[in-house]
């Protein structure tokens, strides 16, 4: 009314001011409190008393965001959680541009464009969006997850929070760990531990991604390092994000979230390894490549990993395992020595994976040995006998039990 006063008054004259994007869209989460008022507006008895004006004039309504929104565009998030009552004070606005406020009939014409969001299914038990409602909104258009890898890391890397503060090492992440994290996503989306109902967001990626970096940037606080890459080991750090934002079955709950989430880290894991690797689940020709590494550990030798090993003893620490480096060279070519140090982990943990090479993980650090070793030493003192129980001669050949 104020515009349309100004305008009979100043004719031409009357100024222009361009509003920004940013000013012509309005949100408003619906919650169970969520009033009339709030989206409407209500009579304001004070501004009818102070000028004189009676209760049906439009001059003593205290607008509410969507009249507010006028020639804009108006969201409503999580539309189910709105009141029916709520909702059937929203039919008008759609089909008929006009409200009602405590009796007063006012029409007035609205320009908005109304946009509802809701999730597909009603598995919070929330509420629902009424019949009436529904009839009126024009489209309905139905989202998916990210049908494959690429998309997935292209959503992630604009969500998640990488541009750290100046001050902040910088952190290096190859892009294998990218592939990992949204695999994870979608060997959740498949898990017969995750309630599918629920679903598996892309926040629980992205929370992943920024879990990791901050991890690596712990890591090279510590160690005084002004730059790092990520690590396999920096990996468990990410179960905190998974654990917050999957909602497990029964089966899952049985198995627990943190277990859980190992599995599908570990299950992540070992499906990307084969992009760049030969797939140690072959057994014909995958694990000819890796025969020198399996012997190393076949007699005996172990490498212990910490989350917090500076650059130089983790490059030390890898460098012992006969045969590392050279399955990385052969089948990648990583671009520094620490992304070559992070590489030669990858392969220990998808050898792991396949069930080549065992791992003890504790609380501060990890220690991948011989699988046979790791097994048998489980079970007791063994005898040392040249030849063991299960038949296999101590001077046979290292890895061949691995064919």
């Amino acid at each position: 009314k104020y515009a349309r006063d100004l305008v009979a008054e100043r004719g031409d004259e009357t100024p222009i001011a361009w509003l920004h994007r940013s000013e012509r869209y309005g949100e408003k989460l619906a919650t169970p409190d969520t009033t009339i008022a709030d989206l409407i507006g209500d009579i304001d008895p004070i501004k009818a008393a102070h000028h004189r004006l009676t209760y049906a004039d439009e001059e003593v309504i205290h607008f509410g965001i969507i009249p507010r929104t006028n020639r804009g565009i108006f969201a409503i998030n999580e539309l189910p959680d709105l009141q029916p009552r709520i909702q059937v004070g929203l039919l008008n606005i759609l089909e008929e541009q006009d409200i009602q406020i405590r009796g007063f009939n006012v029409r007035f014409p609205l320009d908005v464009l109304m946009i509802f969001t809701a999730n597909p299914e009603d598995y919070t038990n929330r509420g629902n969006i009424i019949t009436p409602l529904k009839d009126r909104i024009d489209s309905q258009i139905l989202t998916h997850y990210p049908k494959d890898l690429e998309t997935g890391i292209a959503i992630t890397r604009q969500e998640a929070w990488e541009a750290r503060d100046g001050l902040a090492p910088r952190v290096h992440v190859p892009h294998y760990f990218r592939e990992i994290i949204e695999q994870i996503a979608f060997e959740a989306r498949q898990s017969e531990y995750v309630d599918q109902k629920s679903g598996v967001s892309v926040r629980m990626t992205r929370a992943a991604l920024e879990d990791l970096i901050s991890a690596a940037e712990r890591r090279a606080l510590l160690a005084g390092e002004a730059e790092t890459t990520a690590r396999i080991s920096d990996l468990i750090h990410v179960e905190p994000a998974v654990t917050g934002k999957i909602e497990l079955v029964y089966e899952g709950e049985q198995e627990g979230a943190q277990n859980v989430a190992r599995l599908l880290i570990g299950r992540a894991v070992k499906a990307i390894f084969p992009r760049y690797f030969p797939d140690p689940s072959d057994k014909r020709t995958g694990r000819a490549p890796y025969e020198k590494v399996l012997a190393w550990f076949a007699q005996g030798h172990h490498v212990t990993l910490r989350p917090d090993l500076p650059f130089a003893d983790y490059a030390k620490a890898l460098d012992a395992v006969d045969g590392l480096r050279e399955v990385v060279r052969r089948h990648t070519n990583p671009a520094t020595p620490a992304e070559t140090a992070s590489v030669m982990e990858f392969v220990l943990e998808a050898l792991h994976q396949n069930s080549l090479i065992g791992k003890d993980l504790l609380e501060s650090e990890q220690t991948y040995s011989d699988m046979m070793g790791s097994m048998l030493s489980s079970l007791g003192n063994l005898d040392d006998d040249d030849e063991d129980d299960d038949g296999f001669d101590d001077e046979d050949d290292f890895y061949r039990r691995y064919r």
